[in-house]
């Protein structure tokens, strides 16, 4: 490592120590020509996610945008600002286990849609109308008659125990 104080390349460790949650190590050392000491530290490098987009361009993963999305279909709902940031979470830890350099947008689009449906489904068909790119009303009701009738056999399946 070079010295800050007089540019030699010649220095000695005298304390290392994890930090930043066993993130990182800080280093204490000691310049062996002008006795300087300096403090370096030691992370790993992390290449970030990238996202392929439907023209096929890049750009890296966001978890903003994620929440951003949700927001929106979540506007007016009632849905507290945590169950937003819970489902972002879990789209993002999803993702951290599954991909390590590349993941294209329409995966992630999935996951947030499976993950609205369970919270909300009002917001679950707001994100299908943008995500899916809905041209007309009839897009709309595709989306809604599956649900209208996963509902239809709930309550009949719960009024018959």
């Amino acid at each position: 490592m070079i010295c800050p104080n007089c540019s030699a390349d010649n220095d000695r460790v005298l304390d290392s120590r994890a930090c930043e949650d066993g993130r990182a190590i800080r280093r204490r050392r000691e310049c062996n020509h002008c006795k300087h000491r300096f403090t370096t530290y030691e992370r790993v490098e992390l290449r970030p996610l990238q996202v392929i987009k439907k023209d096929g361009t890049h750009e890296p993963f966001s978890r903003e945008k994620i929440e951003h999305g949700v927001q929106r279909a979540c506007w007016k709902r009632p849905i507290s600002t945590e169950k937003i940031r819970e489902l972002a979470s879990a789209v993002e830890a999803d993702i951290a286990s599954d991909y390590e350099t590349e993941i294209d947008s329409s995966i992630i689009g999935r996951m947030v849609m499976q993950r609205l449906y369970d919270l909300d489904q009002v917001a679950y068909v707001r994100f299908a109308s943008v995500y899916r790119e809905f041209k007309d009303v009839e897009d709309f009701v595709a989306e809604v008659v599956p649900l209208r009738s996963q509902k239809t056999r709930r309550e009949s399946q719960s009024g018959e125990a």
